[in-house]
């Protein structure tokens, strides 16, 4: 699945080889989508990217199904730091990965998100190429709403929403919860319950993220923007945001 990242580099490198940032940002209540976003982690610097792990602080008072799970994956992820928005605005590429929580993304996320207007509103995370991954608690558990409505919110970001698509062979088997959107786990419940299904997925949609975000990055560089932004010293003391 990483052959067409390196042959693409293969055939660029007389003009040079990019590196690609990847931030892989990402909230776990019982480790399932910390395995994910591990795994991403780990392909995204195969395939010669630099990367960031980080997770989303959790709030004072977190949802939790499974306490000790929780317990758990917190000692695991210690020495993970805290996601911030900066993060997202050092990355060419970023990967959002949250559990399904009725249907929707985890509150963290939801915080982290809400607070991102002072770099996406100045442009900062403009042009970036996103992709969205999760975990349920079974098959069509809210998976796809959780990434649709995640991708809202990139849309504001002015970002590319890179999707899996349906043309590849691990998108297909029954469990695997690959889906057009993006990787799908289905945990039942069960913490670290990530299958070899499930990783060959992520595999693919990181593939396909660095792959996008190579591209586009090339494109970048032989192309001039006729995009004016917004006058932010002018929106700042509109809305008092103290952007810069």
């Amino acid at each position: 699945m990483v052959c067409s990242i390196r042959d693409s580099r293969q055939k660029n490198t007389a003009r040079r080889i990019l590196v690609i940032r990847v931030s892989i940002i990402y909230h776990s209540q019982s480790g399932n989508v910390h395995q994910l976003a591990a795994a991403a982690a780990a392909t995204a610097e195969k395939l010669g990217a630099q990367t960031r792990l980080r997770k989303v602080p959790k709030l004072a008072n977190p949802r939790l199904l499974d306490e000790q799970a929780y317990a758990d994956l917190t000692a695991t992820t210690a020495d993970i730091s805290d996601a911030t928005h900066e993060d997202l605005v050092w990355a060419d590429a970023i990967m959002i990965g949250t559990p399904v929580v009725f249907g929707l993304p985890a509150p963290e996320l939801i915080h982290f998100i809400n607070h991102s207007g002072l770099v996406s509103i100045p442009g900062k995370l403009m042009n970036k190429a996103v992709t969205v991954f999760t975990s349920g608690a079974g098959l069509h558990a809210g998976q796809e709403t959780t990434i649709l409505a995640v991708h809202n919110a990139v849309c504001h970001w002015g970002s590319l929403i890179v999707p899996n698509g349906s043309s590849v062979d691990i998108l297909t088997t029954e469990q695997n919860g690959g889906l057009p959107y993006g990787t799908c786990n289905s945990s039942w419940h069960k913490p670290n319950n990530v299958s070899d299904d499930n990783l060959a997925a992520i595999d693919y949609q990181t593939t396909r993220l660095v792959e996008v975000s190579t591209a586009y990055q090339i494109g970048l560089e032989q192309t001039t923007s006729s995009i004016e932004f917004t006058d932010i010293s002018k929106l700042s003391k509109k809305y008092n945001f103290g952007l810069a």
